[in-house]
């Protein structure tokens, strides 16, 4: 019989835990998108995101497991899944280039809405009538921020429509090896899988970073790591329950790093949809209590 994991007994350290996350996370949007003012070609800022995620993730790494056994046992299957990742960060960095960081983030919040359609579609999960209602909702959340036909539809808006379902994907390829490795191991593979794939293409399309921009390359690694790892101590302490509805605290650091360093601000008409989109989550979050708790899976 496997041992059961006791209850966590320190809630709030695990919420300190994950609103640090939200904090530092939007910290990823503000260098991305400098770096893309600067001129430096978008996939070379996700190369730069996922080459240093691996190397500060390498040691942590190699607390669990020998070098030897860093090497994925699917390597198809975690190029592919890598490959998702990268297309995500690509169009999420690149919607950057468009859209404010929080009307970014705001549209990317239908990632959720996608991963409940994937995992009936895919994962052959039984997803009841009330979590159907509330992506039905969500959807037109999301439609209530891009406005498509009242407005000019942004390309920026349909990168992060694009980028949420990405990365959909690539949570669903990611629970379906739920359990494999631990979490920061898929992390490592991850980040050194996709970083290699993306080695190939940086000879013809490589900037020489100034001095200060190599300083954001690593920060996009370090803080992306750093704030996962944040993440998964938050979960040794709290219920998902508890924790998930703070992860939209993001939205409202985000909102003030764009405003801090961009001097950009959210319509209200997207506060609304964000509005939308949150209470969805929240629901589904709330009507989850009362099922098994669902297997955890790695976070890009």
């Amino acid at each position: 019989m496997p041992s059961v994991r006791p209850p966590p007994a320190s809630p709030l350290i695990g919420v300190a835990f994950m609103l640090g996350a939200m904090a530092s996370l939007p910290l990823i949007d503000v260098f991305a998108k400098l770096l893309g003012q600067q001129g430096v070609p978008v996939l070379q800022i996700v190369w730069a995101r996922l080459a240093v995620g691996a190397v500060v993730a390498l040691p942590f790494a190699l607390g669990h497991r020998s070098p030897k056994g860093l090497i994925p046992d699917r390597p198809l299957y975690h190029c592919f899944r890598s490959g998702f990742l990268i297309l995500a960060t690509f169009c999420f960095f690149l919607a950057l280039k468009f859209l404010p960081i929080a009307d970014a983030l705001a549209i990317f919040f239908v990632q959720p809405l996608v991963v409940t359609v994937l995992s009936v579609l895919v994962l052959k999960e039984a997803v009841p009538r009330n979590r159907w209602a509330a992506v039905a909702v969500g959807f037109i959340g999301t439609l209530i921020i891009i406005r498509p036909g009242f407005v000019a539809l942004n390309p920026g808006s349909l990168l992060a429509l694009a980028a949420g379902s990405f990365l959909a994907i690539y949570f669903v390829m990611t629970r379906h090896i739920a359990g494999r490795a631990p979490a920061m191991v898929t992390t490592f593979q991850t980040n050194a899988v996709g970083g290699l794939m993306l080695s190939l293409a940086m000879p013809f399309i490589w900037h020489p970073p100034t001095a200060t921009q190599w300083l954001m390359c690593a920060g996009l690694g370090a803080i992306a790591t750093f704030g996962h790892y944040l993440i998964v101590r938050a979960y040794d302490y709290s219920e998902a329950s508890l924790l998930a509805p703070l992860a939209y605290t993001e939205m409202i650091v985000a909102t003030a790093a764009g405003w801090y360093f961009f001097k950009d601000f959210p319509d209200a008409m997207t506060f609304l949809g964000v509005a939308v989109l949150i209470a969805c989550a929240l629901y589904i979050t709330l009507t989850e209590r009362s099922r098994p708790t669902p297997e955890a899976i790695e976070q890009p």
